[in-house]
């Protein structure tokens, strides 16, 4: 059948790279010195660790300095209690990213960095990325290990792993592990069930990974990453070492250091692709977000009291903490219909092949391309359903392997155009963009099985398919989700008209961008914004006041003044065009524009043209 896998599948691969980097660090610590590894304490860290460093007469704590919201807050709890203690605190300064977020702001003038123009500005005066540190030589004899203290468990409940769970969960019956030993745990013994996602995790991967990579120096000077295809598949078309940047398994001033000892040979220099499409560029993209939430700290991941992000009357809006001003993971459901939608989405059951192939890959193996990720998030947004931002994010959060707040918050606000870009008028065909890259629909049939017979004429349409043919075929077009009915598999319906929606949704976005609002304006805050949108738009429009901490978004109108570049501006045009919130670069003005319902579909260049087809 076409359904994708169990959710429990794909939570269990996150935790299995998790232990594998951990086995592996274990390992190359043992390598340094044969009576130490990684000594793993099943306890929380609130509880245990004034303990540990009364038990183990700690005198240093040593950390990397994380510029994450919620990750100041841990640390500095940390420091208190290691004051506490008279325990010394190393905090180094960075080590996730190319420049230290918080130096990269002050670089910008105290401000987020909103475009690949203001990163490359701010890193020029901080200077060269620095070299990681070399791999020591040796390390100490870890001193007496035993543990005399009494062991508080975590709570059996709530189990928010249940659902990944075919076993007893065993590793926190006593504080050193099952076996006394301080061992990474595995699967087994935390209860879980083996992760289905071919991706894996640990150093020893990444830079075996990273070795190949350098090797094909044709494809590391070259790489240019709107023209990698995001159709490809066992391999991927890019290097995949995402997830080994985000859990610290491959260091990014690594990947950047070997990246330019190759573009820098003379036989490459030549050839070479430039920022933002480069290596490098994608790398600094990656820095944009992490200096982009550095200044705003917690409100960059969502639009209310967000300084930067455009407002929009988005479908299920998301319910936000009266005290703190924070999103509370809860959301309104103001429409049925939207609701159906976004779960439909979300499962892969959207009825539009390419969309839900998609949708299935991220569940079932825990990553997407670039441009897949892209398409999606339009779809969701303003290319489609019209729902918010926060709806998607929240979805990849809980499924990428290579999920980073900052990152993916930025790259949603970017794809919504709420921030960092506004040509809002630019949306992604689930039919023709696909076709440019793999007109034969391979993709969609490797994720979607149900539909391997159809023939490309209908892969991406399989609803305009004579009947009769969809019985030789093997999978009938109708209904809701994927099922059998009388012996034959059933692949849904388009769950509505793409080119009206888009025509929808373009109107509300134009509606919204000439309101103007941020998600930190008064009227955002106190829900008189509805006064400002007629009650048949688009969205929850509907009276003159909505509740005070349930709405979103905001932003700085700027739709019809923007120069007319489609939206693979994000990778070709970045460096020339900026970001176009609030603190953004200027944009060109006077460009023509309004092309109405086009499509971003000519702004790729597929494998088959440039082979002269």
């Amino acid at each position: 059948m076409c359904r994708a896998p169990e959710i429990s599948e794909h939570l269990s691969a996150i935790l299995s790279i998790r232990l594998d980097c951990q086995s592996d660090l274990s390992s190359s610590i043992t390598k340094l010195n044969k009576k130490s590894k990684l000594f793993v304490v099943r306890e929380a860290p609130q509880t245990v660790l004034l303990k540990l460093f009364k038990a183990w007469k700690i005198s240093h704590l040593v950390f990397e300095r994380d510029t994450d919201p919620y990750a100041k807050d841990r640390d500095a709890k940390v420091m208190e209690m290691a004051k506490e203690a008279g325990v010394e605190v190393v905090a180094t300064r960075h080590g996730r990213t190319l420049y230290d977020p918080d130096d990269l702001v002050k670089a910008n003038n105290g401000k987020p960095t909103m475009s690949i123009t203001q990163i490359q500005h701010a890193a020029e005066k901080l200077g060269d990325v620095p070299n990681p540190l070399p791999t020591p030589d040796s390390l100490p004899d870890p001193g007496d290990t035993s543990l005399d203290f009494e062991h508080v468990q975590p709570s059996p409940s709530p189990d928010f792993n249940s659902i990944q769970r075919d076993g007893e969960e065993k590793s926190y019956s006593s504080i050193s592990g099952p076996k006394y030993d301080f061992a990474v745990p595995n699967m087994s013994e935390l209860g879980l069930k083996p992760a289905t996602s071919p991706h894996r995790g640990g150093e020893t991967r990444a830079l075996a990974a990273l070795d190949a990579i350098i090797a094909n120096e044709d494809y590391t000077a070259t790489f240019s990453k709107p023209s990698t295809a995001p159709t490809a598949f066992s391999p991927q078309a890019t290097t995949l070492l995402s997830p080994h940047h985000h859990f610290g398994s491959l260091s990014v001033r690594l990947f950047y250091h070997r990246v330019q000892e190759v573009i820098s040979k003379p036989a490459n220099k030549k050839k070479a692709s430039t920022i933002p499409t480069n290596l490098h560029g994608q790398l600094l993209f990656r820095d944009m977000y992490f200096g982009a939430q550095a200044a705003l700290g917690y409100p960059f991941a969502q639009t209310y009291g967000n300084s930067h992000v455009r407002f929009i009357p988005w479908h299920l809006p998301s319910k936000v903490d009266s005290e703190n001003g924070f999103i509370t993971g809860e959301y309104t459901v103001d429409s049925p219909l939207a609701e159906e939608w976004y779960q439909r989405w979300k499962f892969g059951n959207t009825g539009f092949p390419w969309i839900d192939a998609l949708m299935r890959q991220l569940r079932q193996e825990g990553w997407i391309h670039h441009l897949g990720r892209h398409a999606v998030a339009c779809f969701l947004t303003r290319g489609g359903c019209y729902i918010d931002w926060e709806r998607g994010a929240e979805v990849f959060e809980e499924w990428l392997i290579d999920h980073e707040t900052s990152c993916n918050s930025g790259n949603w606000q970017w794809l919504s155009c709420t921030a960092f870009f506004a040509q809002f008028y630019r949306c992604y065909s689930p039919i023709a963009f696909p076709k440019k890259w793999d007109d034969e629909g391979n993709f969609v049939k490797n994720y979607l099985p149900d539909l391997r017979n159809y023939p490309k004429k209908y892969i991406y349409e399989p609803w305009r398919a004579p009947i009769a043919d969809q019985k030789k075929w093997g999978c009938m077009i109708k209904g809701d989700e994927c099922g059998e009915e009388d012996g034959v598999k059933t692949y849904p319906k388009p769950m509505f008209d793409f080119n009206e929606r888009r025509g929808i949704c373009i109107e509300g976005m134009k509606n919204a961008y000439h309101v103007g609002l941020y998600g930190n304006d008064p009227k955002v805050k106190d829900g008189s914004w509805r006064k400002l949108f007629d009650d048949m738009a688009e969205g929850p429009t509907e009276g003159e006041k909505g509740p005070t901490v349930e709405g979103q978004s905001g932003a700085k109108a700027e739709g019809d003044d923007e120069d007319d570049m489609g939206e693979e501006q994000d990778e070709r045009e970045a460096d020339h065009v900026g970001g176009e919130s609030k603190g953004g670069d200027s944009t060109p003005r006077g460009g023509k524009r309004k092309r109405g319902q086009g499509t971003l579909d000519s702004h790729f260049e597929s494998p088959r043209k440039k082979k002269g087809r």
